[in-house]
């Protein structure tokens, strides 16, 4: 037990509930209340966060019942990385709450400190993996493709024999270089931060292996012992990708093997002739955008590339939200800061884009491109200017690397 004072109150709640930053002594009863009511391995997750030099105990939030801990979550930075834009980001994760105390709005009290904190620290938007529609509640909506887990009908073949082992702390160096080349391809990524790597190779629900050839690291792969399906996967070359996946076939319940999709890269490549018929179920990231204006002024580097490939000239690109609307200058360097003004809600006539401010995080983030989004969506619309609303807003690849696995 620590002697670390209990710090003070973030917020009173009714019923005479408290909402504050975590401290040692609560660790044991946060972990107990995330076993019961999360995953395996949650609380191991969070102690890995609340010791961490650089997170540590204040991303994590409790409400308290007098001493017992009866609801937390905890809240992560992140980046995210969008063309050569890089986005401050948070996620929150790691969240639970007592059966006895469910709808007493202790989830919402939580939210709104993570988001608070997040603020804070400058994050500009928070992604996260959730329970379906959950945190729709929140501000949040699915934006960023998930990647597929997809069986393989066998192991590849080939390989040099190369050590597959469990990675060390010693190892974070080549794994994030490695991840880097791997994400490199992608629009979008969201790369593991230095604090988590160290978790990673300390965890134990899942496990970060290693290919050592000639005592270089050329291969990674991050599994659930047993499961036989391999995430995060990377490799430098073929042989690399067959020592990987047999040495996970080796350890695998059934001795069979899979991989996370990864398009476009040397795992994939060699996997995909390999790789069983993937089921239809869509998978997303849930992202939320709390300051819509901060974000697209962010963005501008990106859109002004994009507008200076299509090689089209304008005056002025406007885009509207319905309730906000964005009038952004076009001069030799690209997009100007934007003018805002208020609700407008007839984008089109104006020769501008309609999106509703739900869908604006697919819209920037997602896969579908505004012409995608016009097919699902009434709210959405290019009608003002298809061409160059078109090449503004693409589709988007993204490759997600988070605390948690997609599968």
């Amino acid at each position: 037990m620590s002697t670390e004072q209990t710090p003070e109150p973030t917020a009173d709640l009714p019923g005479g509930l408290v909402l504050r930053t975590a401290c040692p002594a609560d660790l044991d009863q946060i972990g107990e209340l995330l076993e019961r009511r999360g995953e395996p391995g949650d609380a191991c997750d969070q102690r890995l966060v609340a010791l961490d030099p650089d997170e540590g105990w204040r991303s994590t939030a409790v409400v308290v019942d007098g001493d017992r801990v009866v609801s937390t979550a905890t809240l992560l930075d992140e980046t995210l990385r969008l063309g050569d834009v890089v986005l401050p980001a948070g996620q929150v994760e790691l969240v639970a709450t007592d059966a006895a105390y469910e709808g007493r709005g202790l989830v919402r009290a939580l939210m709104g400190w993570a988001h608070a904190e997040s603020a804070r620290r400058g994050h500009l938007v928070q992604e996260m993996v959730g329970i379906p529609y959950f945190y729709r509640l929140f501000g949040y909506e699915y934006a960023i493709g998930q990647p597929r887990a997809r069986r393989l009908t066998g192991v590849p073949a080939g390989g040099r024999g190369d050590v597959v082992r469990p990675a060390t702390a010693a190892d974070i160096p080549a794994l994030a270089a490695l991840q880097e080349v791997a994400q490199a391809g992608f629009d979008l990524a969201v790369p593991h931060p230095a604090a988590r790597w160290r978790w990673l190779v300390a965890h134990e629900a899942t496990r970060t292996l290693v290919v050592e050839r000639d005592g270089r690291v050329v291969g990674s792969g991050r599994i659930s012992p047993g499961s036989g399906l391999v995430a995060e996967a990377t490799a430098q070359d073929a042989d690399a990708v067959a020592d990987l996946l047999g040495a996970v076939a080796r350890q695998s319940e059934s001795g069979r093997v899979g991989v996370v999709e990864r398009l476009g890269t040397c795992v994939h490549t060699v996997c995909e002739p390999l790789m069983e018929a993937a089921g239809n179920r869509a998978e997303q990231y849930y992202v939320r955008i709390p300051d819509d204006a901060a974000v697209l002024d962010a963005l501008r580097p990106v859109l002004s590339a994009r507008l200076a490939a299509a090689g089209l000239e304008r005056e002025e690109v406007l885009l509207s939200t319905y309730r906000r609307h964005y009038r952004f200058p076009v001069g030799p360097d690209g997009l100007g800061t934007a003018v805002v003004g208020g609700p407008l809600q007839d984008p089109v006539d104006n020769g501008g884009a309609g999106v509703a401010p739900d869908w604006l995080p697919a819209l920037l983030f997602g896969p579908w491109g505004i012409e995608g989004l016009e097919r699902l969506r009434p709210d959405v619309t290019a009608a003002g200017d298809e061409e160059l609303f078109g090449a503004l807003f693409p589709p988007v690849t993204a490759d997600v690397l988070s605390y948690y696995l997609p599968f």
